[in-house]
């Protein structure tokens, strides 16, 4: 069932759990995804970056693979299809594509540019019905051509761009958008707690999902983070099964050379992945 994502994530916020934001980049990702938050009876969320949307031919093909395997595989939870980190220009394409919600990245330019142009995203997106995430502060690390300097957000800066209208926010506090390395600091609790409170009750998101402990996931859930967005583990877990699947030498046994056989473990171990994420995340037996 595809919906914005604005009321599954004021629910995990009242409830205090997340939605895990698993990033799609073809079919096998995406079917995975929803027959394992179908089989959990949980909300989730479908992030695209612009990359990985013009790998798979584009917004309006993104568009139109999500929809229909939504109604061939009788989904029935809260689905949202997600542009993260978009651009000024790509939040506009996926309005017009049919997203549910978008992302837009202001968090590159001054905070008053950011403002202006996260309020002018919200007015057409409200046109169609999107709910909308900005950013304020930088993830650190670099995912698809994106990179941040990850940048500690300011409070004040968060509470006046949750004044646009936007319905949740990304605030860096530490995280880095890939792996993790072994000198990192860990995630800035006092400023999360900081931003909850300048934001009065806004659901949070937290980027860089992969490689964060339990403890810190559990702990960021508690003081107002309500969606989780994971995307490196997912592609670790699929390309170890693939590897593993070519080094037994399953694709010269009899049809293994079938694409369907060959990228079987990867959906399995995605599926597995993803199952973890619901799970830790709190949000299985909430759609």
């Amino acid at each position: 069932m595809l919906v914005n994502a604005a009321q599954m994530l004021k629910d995990a916020r009242a409830g205090r759990y997340a939605v895990g934001q698993f990033n799609i980049n073809n079919l096998e990702w995406t079917k995975a995804i929803l027959q394992v938050a179908q089989e959990m009876q949980s909300p989730v969320i479908l992030g695209v970056s612009e990359g990985a949307a013009k790998y798979m031919g584009g917004f309006g093909t993104v568009v139109a693979m999500v929809a229909a395997m939504d109604t061939d595989l009788k989904i029935t939870v809260p689905v949202a299809l997600h542009l993260d980190h978009g651009s000024y220009d790509g939040c506009v394409s996926c309005i017009e594509a049919g997203f549910t919600s978008v992302m837009f990245d202001g968090s590159h330019s001054p905070i008053d540019e950011n403002i202006a142009k996260t309020k002018e995203i919200i007015a057409m997106a409200r046109q169609k019905g999107l709910s909308v995430e900005a950013e304020v502060g930088s993830i650190g690390g670099e995912e698809d051509g994106v990179v941040g300097s990850g940048e500690i957000a300011d409070p004040e800066q968060c509470r006046q761009i949750a004044q646009t209208g936007i319905d949740f926010l990304a605030a860096g506090i530490g995280n880095i958008h890939g792996v993790y390395p072994d000198n990192w600091k860990g995630l800035d609790f006092a400023a999360l707690e900081a931003i909850g409170n300048a934001t009065d009750g806004m659901p949070l998101v937290l980027h860089g999902g992969t490689g964060i402990p339990e403890d810190m996931i559990k702990q960021s859930i508690g003081l107002g983070v309500s969606k989780i967005n994971v995307n490196t583990e997912c592609q670790i877990v699929f390309t170890a099964a693939l590897r593993k699947y070519f080094e037994e030498g399953k694709d010269k046994q009899g049809k293994g050379f079938d694409p369907r056989k060959v990228l079987a473990p990867g959906v399995e171990a995605i599926k597995e992945s993803v199952r973890e994420k619901i799970n830790l995340f709190g949000s299985a037996n909430k759609a």
